[in-house]
This record gives structure tokens, sequence and C-alpha cells, in this order.
């Protein structure tokens, strides 16, 4: 009775104070509007003072204390509305509180978890996107997203609402590191957009745009290698994104995999000059145990010979033959063991995770309404930054160019999104599940990897 006076008080607020339970029954809706009135900070739960331990693995080692919020964005990821996976996260910390379940394991809370969402109507789909994710970031998958487009398309506000969505806490804006690289480095770059500036010819336009792309993408090296290293997702998005750079990074890795796999198959030196090779690129010595192998036969060489010739016998000549054959033998272990230890450790510090999963975007609009946008914009711009070209018409067409450059990547597999101001709601929910729908598709391909690898 107490836990359905709580949740029906808590339909004004999130996180309202249940009501005793002699008073639930009469004065639930005077309750609530009086919770409703408390600021946001004091209308927190009792059940928040009260700490559930969850733990994980199959001998319980370690666990983590149960937090509301970082349930319910998990839940919004599975397309369960906000203030839904709000109600659904408190019902379940009551449910524990109340029945003094105080450590639980993983599997116990995702049950009661799970029985709650199917008693709200989120049932199978929403229970298995969430297994989806849960497994996502436990095997930290690389997730590279790239929302491209020219200006005025909305880049930036579906970057931030599908990050909040999607509980990606990493979002970078080109604009800010094209600046960046513009202002701190000596990067090739100028303080007039790409688009604002006079070109004679559409290919002259697109040839510098990718050059500066091109710039673009080595500032986010460092951030790219850390997002592969660590698993972790990042948003990239932004006007200097060329999908061609980022697809041919894609295609070349699995082509130059292909080759070399297929070079080596043939050619048993090739497989030892590679060997070398990534020795030397890890900055490990090329020869270790030919050098070691020298010295020792250097050694055994600078005894004076006289005595080698003089005073030995066979058995003496023995027994320093296998003196040196046991130092050459325990020198190349070792080696070994060097070289292989070397590699494990940069294996790990240089493998990432799994396989990226990269997802290119380019957001489309219709020239009616992207016109009257970039009209404004461009009037607004060209106030405070006094650097755009009087000619509008000219400014619009360029931009013009380098969208439908952008939209030529659709047959490599690129997704072209459009998009109005009228279904932007529509357009953000399509956008939710075909992410999902590419990260579970990254996931599978990871796993059918994981027994070859």
């Amino acid at each position: 009775m107490q836990d359905q006076a709580g949740a029906a008080s808590g339909s004004g607020d999130p996180d309202p104070p249940p009501p005793p339970p002699e008073h639930a029954a009469g004065e639930g809706g005077s309750s609530s509007a009086a919770a409703a009135r408390l600021p946001s900070r004091n209308a927190s739960s009792k059940y928040d003072f009260v700490k559930v331990k969850v733990w994980l693995g199959e001998n319980a080692d370690h666990y983590y204390v149960l937090s509301r919020f970082l349930l319910s964005r998990m839940l919004t990821v599975t397309k369960i509305p906000n203030h839904v996976a709000i109600k659904i996260a408190l019902e379940l910390k009551k449910l524990l509180v109340d029945n003094s379940l105080l450590d639980v394991s993983q599997s116990d809370l995702e049950a009661n978890l799970f029985k709650l969402m199917e008693k709200r109507g989120y049932g199978e789909d929403y229970i298995n996107r969430y297994k989806m994710m849960t497994r996502f970031h436990h095997q930290r998958v690389p997730l590279v997203i790239l929302v491209c487009g020219t200006a005025c398309t909305g880049k930036s506000t579906i970057a931030t609402q599908l990050a909040q969505r999607l509980n990606l806490p990493n979002v970078l804006q080109t604009d800010m590191v094209y600046e960046l690289l513009r202002t701190s480095t000596d990067a090739p770059l100028t303080s007039v957009p790409v688009w604002a500036r006079d070109f004679n010819s559409p290919e002259e336009l697109i040839t510098e745009f990718c050059r500066e792309c091109r710039v673009v993408r080595k500032g986010l090296a460092g951030d790219l290698k850390k997002a592969m290293k660590d698993g972790k997702p990042i948003i990239i998005e932004g006007i200097h994104l060329d999908p061609s750079i980022y697809l041919m990074d894609e295609e070349n890795a699995d082509d130059n995999s292909r080759i070399e796999k297929k070079v080596e198959s043939g050619n048993p030196s090739i497989v030892a000059e590679k060997k070398t090779e990534q020795q030397s690129e890890n900055g490990l010595p090329e020869n270790t145990v030919s050098i070691l192998k020298e010295d020792i036969i250097q050694g055994q060489d600078c005894l004076p010979e006289s005595r080698t010739n003089e005073g030995l016998s066979s058995a003496d000549s023995h027994e320093i033959t296998s003196d040196s054959e046991e130092k050459i033998l325990k020198a190349e272990g070792n080696a070994h063991k060097d070289l292989d230890q070397q590699k494990n450790n940069s294996a790990k510090k240089d493998k990432p995770a799994a396989e990226p999963i990269v997802v290119p975007i380019v957001l489309r609009m219709s020239d009616f309404d992207h016109k009257a946008l970039l009209e404004e914009w461009i009037a607004t711009r060209a106030i405070r930054d006094n650097c755009l070209p009087q000619d509008h018409r000219k400014l619009i067409n360029n931009l013009k160019l380098i969208q439908d450059y952008l939209c030529s990547f659709e047959s490599q597999g690129l997704t072209v999104v459009d998009i109005s101001a009228n279904s932007f709601p529509q357009t953000l929910d399509w956008l939710h599940g075909y992410l999902l729908q590419c990260i579970e598709r990254g996931l599978l391909a990871a796993c059918s990897e994981g027994p070859k690898q």
C-alpha cells in the first residue's frame, strides 16, 4: 500500500517524499502538491539515503552502489521516455529497500527491473535493448558518430540531443578544433570560412574543402586514438567533416589487412621482414638474438689460440662448446621472453577493446527551409564577424555545393537524413533507433570475430 501511494504521489515530482501510511489514501493529492512546491534539491526521496550494493562477478568480488540517476539514464537509452525512466528507477529502489534487499547481485537487480519495465508496458524490445547496451559498455566497444552537414542544418542540436538520449558524454565540434588549430598552430587555415571565399570553379571549392577537412582530421587524431584505446564513444559534429576520409580509413585498413595476409601466406620471408619492421616500429632492436649470438661467439673466439691448440683435450673442448651452446640457448630464450613481453605490453597498450563502430551521418535540409535559415544566420554573423561577402547568393551556392558533395557518399554506405523544423522530433527518434541498430550490428560483428582472434 505504501509503495502504491508513493508511486501515485510521485506523479507530480520524480522524487517526492512518500506520505505516512495512515494518511496515504486520504491526502495523496495534497502531499503531491506540497512536494511539487518544494525546490528540486529538497524533494529527494528518503530512499536516496539508503545504499544498495550491487555485487558483480561469479564470486561477487566487486560491487557498486545503485544510483537512480544512472539507472534512469540507462533506461532512457532504451527509448523509454525520461519521466517514465525516473519513475521506474524510483520504484526499483523502493522495492529493494522496503524488502531489505540492500545486497543484491546484478542478475537479481535486473530481474526486478525487468518486471517493473514489463508492468509499465515496456516489454521484450526494451529489455533486449537494455541487455544489448549493457554488453556494449561492458565490452568497451569504441563508437564514433559523425554528424556532417553544412551550416544551419541542425548538427549541433542533433548531436547534443543524441548524446543525452544515448548517455554519451563526449561531443566534439570541428569548428572549435578548426579555430584552435588556426590560432595556436602553424596549420594552413584562414580566418575566412571556405564557403565564404571566391573560387574559379566548383571543383576548386571542393578541393579546398577536402584539404581543410584533412587538417582538422589530424587535429582530431589524439581524441580519436584515445576513444579507440579506452573503448569510449564519441560524437563529432561540424562542417569540417569529409566522410571520404573516415570511410577511406576504414576501407584501407580492411584492404591492407587482406593484402598482408595474402602476401604473407605466399612468402614466408616477408613474414620475417614484417616482424623485423614491427620490432623496429615498437622501438625494439632489430637483431637482438643475433647480436647476443655474435657476442658469445666473439668471446669464444677471443680465447688464446695457444691454449686451444696446446693444452685442451677433446673433453675440455667439448665442455667449452657445450657451455657456449647453453649460453646461446639461454640468451635466445631470454631475448624471446623480452620480445614477447614487450610485444604483449605494446599490444595491450595500443590494441583497442574491440573493432570500432563508425557511423557517418549527413543532415540535409530542403532548399526552401535551408535558404531561409541561412539568410537569417548570414545576416547575424555578417554583423558580428564582418568577414562574409556581400553576395549572399554566392555564399549560399557554395554551401549548396558542399552539401551535394557530402551527400554524394550515400552510395558508399553513408546515411543521409532529411531534416526539417516540422519533423525534428520524429527525425531525432529515428536517429536514436538507427544508432541502436548500428551498435547491435557492431556487437554481433565483434562477437563473431572474437573466437577467430
